[in-house]
């Protein structure tokens, strides 16, 4: 039996093998997870999440083509020699903090898109036995304080699984993983069911798995033991519902708001709602929306 009840959540995995199809041409060569809003790639968002919830070290799990996530979170000399020979210390800086000194970067390949189940499992050696944070970087979240920090402070007081959820229209309930389950207490329930992309005249509700999760390492057998769902893929909820029979799962409603940037509408809306509020851009920004509206 792992003795997860003492530990506090110290490593993420970050599934970023997937090929973002629904992104091309832009995809071809970088990976979805490189596409900026404003001035930083999708994946940093959620590396600077996972990092403020006390989260040190981040697990990539990678395809092929992915190397520019790995350079991103390295160190870049000939930059940053150039940088200083030009004086441009505060651009430096910008680079430095993509890699806090105290945060550690570890890189493993799936060689399949074998699923989202599948990438946790590719990581089941790095966790050690360990609770772990799961965070799909497509998922943008904005929260204060940021989402997976709420999470990380319920699991202190839980000590269990804990999936981010939030209310989706019911004709939506076929693009998610639906929860059902009982309220504990606002905003968090005891999960007693998990369906993936139920059709909506069968869904159990309209509480959808939103792109972060705690999980304990129970899980690992759970998943491993799963018959292939749809397309021959190892699916992370059949694994989460087959948790159920033997420890609590919770369902979150985080505060905060959730940007779908696995769609090219999502990542433009959250690019309008980040730039508008950049402490820099924020003001020029939504003057120049504001008289656009005019036209």
């Amino acid at each position: 039996m792992h003795n997860s009840n003492q530990q506090a959540v110290t490593k993420a995995i970050f599934p970023v093998a997937g090929l973002g199809t629904r992104f091309l041409p832009a995809t071809k060569a970088s990976p979805k997870e490189m596409l900026v809003v404003v001035d930083k790639p999708l994946i940093q968002y959620a590396v600077e999440e996972a990092y403020a919830a006390g989260i040190r070290e981040m697990i990539f799990v990678t395809g092929r083509n992915k190397r520019a996530i790995e350079d991103h979170f390295d160190t870049a000399y000939e930059l940053e020699a150039e940088l200083a020979a030009h004086g441009k210390d505060a651009l430096i800086a910008i680079v430095n903090a993509i890699k806090p000194d105290d945060m550690e970067c570890i890189y493993i390949r799936q060689s399949r898109a074998l699923g989202l189940g599948h990438a946790v499992l590719c990581a089941e050696r790095l966790v050690r036995g360990e609770p772990f944070a799961v965070l799909l970087a497509d998922d943008l979240m904005v929260g204060d304080p940021p989402v997976m920090q709420q999470m990380t402070g319920l699991f202190d007081q839980y000590r269990c699984s804990i999936l981010a959820v939030q209310e989706v229209p019911n004709d939506q309930t076929g693009r998610y993983g639906i929860v059902q389950g009982e309220m504990l207490k606002p905003d968090i329930l005891r999960i007693t069911g998990l369906v993936e992309k139920p059709h909506p005249s069968v869904a159990p509700s309209n509480l959808a798995v939103a792109g972060r999760y705690i999980l304990t390492p129970e899980v690992f057998e759970r998943i491993r033991a799963q018959p292939r769902g749809m397309g021959g893929e190892i699916q992370l909820t059949d694994g989460i519902a087959a948790l159920l029979d033997s420890e609590q799962v919770l369902a979150y409603r985080y505060h905060g708001k959730r940007y779908d940037c696995g769609s090219r509408l999502g990542l433009l809306q959250a690019s309008v709602d980040i730039a508008s509020a950049h402490p820099q851009l924020g003001g020029e920004f939504s003057d120049w929306l504001k008289a656009r509206e005019g036209v």
